[in-house]
This record gives structure tokens, sequence and C-alpha cells, in this order.
């Protein structure tokens, strides 16, 4: 592996910092159903970190142009929400160590995630991460949401660095692809998927866990 200068990380949020991703993917057929529709199992697969205007087209794609999506998001939202009232929001294994260790040594930390800045901000003082972070990026920052490389681009410009001198930290396919396409260097920590072949081609490495990190910069 190529040794390379490390200046900042970028962390996704959910399913990468916080154990949130399985909500999600129990919310979407349960709202799809409330609207009368039906998903497979690998449907909602395909969602984490999707950002609009993605979003919205693989929904008319799936169930036709008529599909009100943003009515059926803001349905799906309330239902996580009252979710992570009642089981609160888990952390990842290892998430504060990781980024204690980031900051003492002193390396920029970047949040870059596909909730809203409400949400994120709130989110992240919930579960006491807000102040590890140099920058918070969020998706209604920037035009277009992951997998376009906007956000990432967003965060490195933000943080003053270039995308190259950045490591970005994601569980699902669309984070990565954003970020490579941004051209940072892709950290992949699996959550609910393995990387396929061609998503393989694309990273940095696939680490089993946060604290992995460390290991890894050390």
């Amino acid at each position: 592996m190529e040794e390379k200068n490390i200046k900042a990380v970028l962390f996704d949020m959910d399913g990468t910092l916080t154990d949130t991703e399985k909500f999600y993917q129990k919310a979407w057929p349960k709202t799809l159903a409330h609207f009368g529709y039906e998903m497979t199992e690998e449907q909602p697969l395909e969602l984490r970190s999707l950002g609009r205007p993605f979003a919205v087209e693989k929904f008319k794609e799936w169930y036709g142009d008529d599909f009100d999506y943003w009515a059926v998001r803001e349905y799906r939202k309330a239902m996580v929400e009252e979710m992570l009232g009642k089981n609160g929001i888990p952390l990842k294994p290892g998430a504060k160590e990781t980024l204690k260790w980031l900051r003492e040594n002193d390396i920029f930390i970047s949040l870059v995630t596909a909730n809203d800045r409400e949400r994120a901000n709130r989110y992240l003082k919930k579960i006491g991460l807000f102040e590890y972070f140099n920058a918070v990026v969020c998706a209604d920052m920037v035009e277009k949401g992951k997998p376009a490389p906007d956000i990432y681009a967003y965060a490195c410009k933000t943080l003053g660095i270039a995308p190259e001198e950045t490591y970005a930290v994601e569980d699902s396919p669309n984070g990565c692809m954003s970020a490579y396409r941004a051209g940072c260097n892709v950290i992949m920590i699996p959550d609910l998927t393995e990387p396929d072949e061609e998503l393989k081609k694309i990273l940095y490495a696939r680490l089993d866990g946060l604290l992995d990190i460390c290991d890894l910069f050390k």
C-alpha cells in the first residue's frame, strides 16, 4: 500500500460511525407498504447514502413518474426518528476512540453525511461526537448528493485540504463512489454488504472496524 500524506479523515455517519443503517433498512419497506407499494430485500440496500437527485430518479424508475418521493421520504424520516427515540442512536464500536486518536494526532476530521444539517448536528450532540469534528458537511449544503462528488469536494474545500491528502471512511457503495469521484482516498468499513469486485478497485483499504484506522495511520 502506497504511503500517503494524511491531513484529514472524512467520515460518513449512518452505517459508519453509527449503527443506524439497519433502521433505514426496516423503515423503507414499511413506508412503501403504507403507501401501497412493495419493496424487495435488495432495493433498500441501493438507497444507502443515495442523495438527491438520484434517490428521486431511482424511485421513479422503480415505481413510475407519478411516485411522490418527498411525501414518502417524510413518512420514512418520521418512522426512523421514532425508532431512534425508542432504541437510541447506537455507535459503531471504537467510534469515539478513533475520533479522539485522530484529533490527538492533529488530523482534521469532518463529517460528510447524507443527513441534513439540523439532524446531523442534533444526532452528533446527542451521541457526544460533535466536539470532535472540525467541520460538518451535509447533503443540503451541495447541489447533488452521493454518489456525486459534490459533498466530498465541498468538505475538502471547507477544510482547505486537497482531496488526495484526505481519507474518506464509508460503509456503502454510493458513499465510496462519491469520495472516489472527488479524488479522496477511500476506506471502506462494510456494514451490511461487502464491496464487489468493481468497488474493490477504487478502495485504498477495506477495514473490519473503526479502530483499524488508527493502526493504518500509525
